[in-house]
């Protein structure tokens, strides 16, 4: 089961623009048999036709703004477009801006901890509703046939029973998986990547590691997760805070070390 890297918003740069212009990657010369660039409002013979974007210009712009809305959509209930746009052309027009240097520093810095402060109570609002949601769901689960619970709060159902070996805390093992979440969304599948994956049995999530040690190679087991044995609070955001995750998973295999 792979980990998740916390979300980072990207950051729009006219080098990186330049980039996907020539098609190059960082570090490397456009080739010399490139079509020379057409002027301002030209089209050149690599242009494709685009309905109500004609030209090169009006493309590369259309371009420019789809990738700034997209930075923007987190933060587009606090942001009056035509404000934004007279900003804009005031910028490149090089006219004298309503805000100073020092004014637009603390508004950003104001703005920064309001939406942080925005964030950290959307956070703590969706981390109580995952762990009352789970519990709940736990506690139902419990009582269907089929369902076992351990002393730690793992249940689990068994889809087929292997006849292997089974593996202990210190091994590798090769599993197939499907995790969900409560509403059956998946957020992570190795059968949807085309192949199983190999991990240790220290570097999983707790419910991981304690359900893949009832199992013997070749079994399939349902895995129901609580948040306290997942990822608890620090869930990632394809998952959420206190989450309480459903796993199909596959033992495969015992890896040799």
């Amino acid at each position: 089961m792979k980990s998740f890297p916390r979300h980072a918003v990207a950051v729009f740069s006219l080098s990186a623009l330049a980039l996907l212009a020539t098609g190059c990657k960082p570090g490397e010369k456009a080739a010399a048999d490139k079509p020379e660039a057409a002027k301002p409002g030209e089209t050149t013979t690599s242009t494709k036709a685009i309905p109500g974007l004609a030209t090169e210009k009006e493309q590369v712009s259309y371009f420019i703004g789809m990738q700034m809305g997209k930075q923007l959509e987190q933060v587009k209930d606090e942001v009056d477009l035509d404000t934004l746009v007279e900003a804009v052309k005031a910028s490149l027009a090089g006219e004298k801006l309503l805000l100073t240097d020092e004014q637009a520093q603390q508004i950003g810095e104001a703005f920064g901890q309001k939406m942080q402060a925005k964030q950290i109570a959307k956070m703590m609002a969706d981390a109580k509703k995952n762990l009352e949601d789970g519990q709940k769901f736990l506690a139902e689960n419990a009582k269907k046939p089929g369902v076992k619970t351990t002393a730690s709060g793992l249940q689990y159902m068994v889809i087929t029973e292997g006849k292997g070996a089974k593996p202990q805390a210190s091994d590798q093992v090769r599993v197939h998986y499907k995790g969900s979440l409560l509403s059956g969304k998946t957020f992570d599948s190795s059968y949807d990547r085309g192949e199983p994956a190999t991990m240790p049995l220290g570097g999983v999530i707790p419910g991981w590691s304690e359900g893949l040690q009832l199992m013997t190679v070749g079994s399939k087991y349902k895995f129901f997760i609580p948040a306290a044995l997942a990822y608890g609070e620090q869930g990632p955001p394809v998952i959420g805070p206190n989450a309480t995750l459903v796993f199909e998973v596959e033992l495969l295999d015992i890896v040799k070390q």
